[in-house]
């Protein structure tokens, strides 16, 4: 595909890197020479100079001939111009970013359609949603759901108190007699690693499982996690990921919002009535004591800083809250954060690229999750009638080695994937792939 970014931003520039390792033709504009230097350096794209509202430029990164528009600038007005024109002058299909939840409405989509933008991704309300998924799962680092649950991946780190430490994943499974759960990766020091049977697990190893809701609880078990009730929750920072969580926790949870600016403040107290507002330095661990963190069963920082996220939520740790979730946008501090002992982090930037890429694959494809802390994504394909996938057993496939098909969802149910499963094309399977393996499993699918 011909894929046009505008704006070379850390979303921009992450979606770039992604999306070239796939082997796409990448065209990246910004205004910005030192930002598309590094690009130059460093990704095999091309970069123009320029604004992407000018029709030269768009003429000149021949959005004509492109299949996908994204922008992705700081700017919502940018952003829905940019993909406006692009749309006229011929590209396929548009992306904007905004800001504003009010253009996400059902009423409000054919009106931004019919301007030429195919779709419209606000990150911030993804990210407050992964947020109170993530509370929904307490035990957990990550949860991502399919078909309405059917399956779930789980993401946990593993304590020195868990059954399966040094074991293979051949002696885990056998622990796991009715095979509710699977292993699809591991992430160790920094490197991601798709498990064979051979492979020992390690205290501190970030383990991906898929489940299905009876292998949830045993899951917890052998990983040597509890999952717990979280009805006290204190948040860090009245930004839009902290605003929507505590909108949508409020109603079933004591709900604690310490903002710094004193404008926001009082603007959240008017529009949050049923979560305490307290104007504050969130980094004041004696103004957290004296608010309760002790009692707390959650703490959220969500300030859009990310070193204070981090030591906030390291404190909050220390004083006894069982889960700390930190909003981490600098890449380089997540295996830090991970390390330091944070239970869950969330990135935006791989939110957003979640969404887009399902406008990057074909039509076998339905949906797509990058993961926080790996490059891996997590693919939901359906098999076409008479596809090599289809035609033998798993175990009898050569399937790339660095991918996993993790479940398959039939009708109703969900199952887990083993050796002897045959897939039939009406399934939707579940695979964990590294990115240099997604065409050879597309090719498996068609």
């Amino acid at each position: 595909m011909k894929i046009i970014i505008a704006g070379a931003g850390e979303v921009g520039t992450y979606l770039a890197k992604m999306l070239s390792i796939e082997r796409h033709e990448i065209v990246v504009i910004d205004t910005d020479n030192e930002r598309l230097n590094s690009l130059d350096s460093h990704l095999e794209v091309m970069t123009i100079r320029g604004s992407s509202a000018s029709i030269e430029t768009l003429k000149e990164a021949e959005v004509c001939k492109s299949d996908l528009f994204i922008s992705v600038t700081p700017t919502e007005e940018l952003n829905i111009t940019s993909s406006i024109l692009s749309k006229k002058l011929g590209a396929c299909k548009t992306i904007a970013r905004i800001d504003n939840p009010e253009y996400l409405k059902s009423t409000h989509k054919e009106l931004f359609k019919g301007m030429g933008i195919d779709s419209l991704i606000y990150p911030e309300q993804l990210a407050a949603k992964e947020v109170v998924g993530l509370l929904n799962q307490s035990g957990t680092t990550e949860v991502v759901d399919f078909s309405g649950g059917k399956l779930t991946l789980i993401v946990v780190r593993l304590g020195d108190n868990a059954p399966i430490i040094n074991r293979t994943l051949l002696e885990a499974t056998q622990l796991n007699k009715g095979l509710s759960y699977r292993a699809v990766a591991i992430t160790r020091d920094g490197n991601t690693i798709v498990p064979r049977g051979n492979e020992v697990f390690k205290v501190n190893d970030v383990v991906y499982v898929i489940t299905n809701q009876t292998g949830i609880s045993k899951l917890m078990k052998f990983s040597g996690k509890q999952k717990f009730h979280i009805r006290n929750i204190m948040i860090v920072g009245g930004s839009r990921i902290g605003a929507q969580t505590a909108r949508v926790l409020q109603n079933r949870s004591n709900i604690k919002l310490i903002e710094i600016d004193r404008a926001k403040s009082f603007d959240l107290a008017d529009n949050l009535d049923k979560t305490m507002v307290i104007r504050g330095d969130g980094s004041d661990m004696d103004l957290l004591v004296e608010e309760g963190i002790k009692e707390m069963d959650a703490f959220i920082a969500v300030t859009g800083n990310s070193e204070t996220n981090i030591l906030s939520c390291l404190q909050a740790k220390k004083l006894g809250v069982k889960k700390t979730i930190a909003e981490v946008e600098n890449i380089e501090y997540i295996r830090l954060a991970e390390n330091i002992g944070i239970d869950s982090m969330i990135n935006k930037k791989f939110i957003a690229a979640s969404h887009i890429f399902g406008f990057t694959m074909n039509a076998l494809i339905s949906s797509v999750k990058c993961l926080t802390g790996t490059d891996a994504e997590l693919l939901e394909i359906r098999p076409n009638e008479g596809s090599e996938i289809t035609k033998a057993p798993l175990k009898d496939l050569n399937f790339p080695d660095e991918a996993i098909v993790g479940g398959i969802i039939r009708g109703k149910s969900g199952f887990i994937a083993s050796g002897d499963t045959l897939i039939r094309p009406s399934d939707k399977v579940i695979v964990f792939t590294l990115p240099s393996a997604i065409p050879r499993v597309e090719r498996f699918f068609k």
